[in-house]
């Protein structure tokens, strides 16, 4: 780890970046939580400069390479991706008559808030994301693999393009569900 710790340096820089849910709850077994998911990247896409070149939403985790468009700040993306996703998802788990899991991810969530001077109410989150510069084509080649390689690791899948929420799609000539950058 550079001196001064995990931290985007170069806001322009590809980053791989991974986000867990606090607790590592299983959020994302439900469509409609990744679907929020995809429709802030897509925003932050169009509206903020972020530029995706590969991604997977695991259950209780995403891992992405990205980086942002001349002018905007990566950092600040990232930022604001957490803080809206953390609101529309907590709303959304709170609206949803068939959640089973509620009250039990509410009280985890909540948990964690109040553990955190950053929130009011809930924290959904993990603040730590630990970015990692990649400088060369090894670490861009290593990242990718591992990303695809999530769902067929975690038992989802027996093949990485077979995985819905993920670029491995892409990468293997069918259209996935995000626009990416090829690397």
């Amino acid at each position: 780890m550079p001196s001064g710790g995990y931290k985007i340096r170069d806001q322009q820089a590809i980053h791989f970046i991974t986000f867990a849910v606090v607790g590592w709850v299983d959020v994302f077994t439900r469509v409609a939580y990744k679907d929020l998911l995809l429709e802030s990247l897509r925003y932050c896409q169009k509206e903020k400069g972020l530029e995706i070149y590969c991604w997977v939403i695991m259950t209780n985790h995403v891992h992405f390479i990205l980086s942002a468009r001349e002018g905007f700040a990566l950092s600040n993306i990232l930022r604001d991706f957490k803080k809206y996703t953390s609101v529309e998802i907590i709303d959304a788990i709170i609206g949803n008559k068939s959640e089973s899991r509620k009250d039990w991810m509410l009280r985890i969530f909540h948990e964690a808030g109040k553990k955190n001077s950053r929130n009011t109410t809930y924290q959904f989150w993990r603040q730590d994301n630990h970015p990692v510069e990649l400088n060369s084509i090894y670490m861009k080649d290593q990242r990718m693999a591992y990303i695809h390689k999530n769902p067929v690791v975690g038992g989802i899948v027996a093949r990485e393009e077979d995985y819905l929420y993920s670029s491995a799609r892409d990468y293997a000539g069918e259209k996935g569900l995000l626009d990416i950058k090829f690397l």
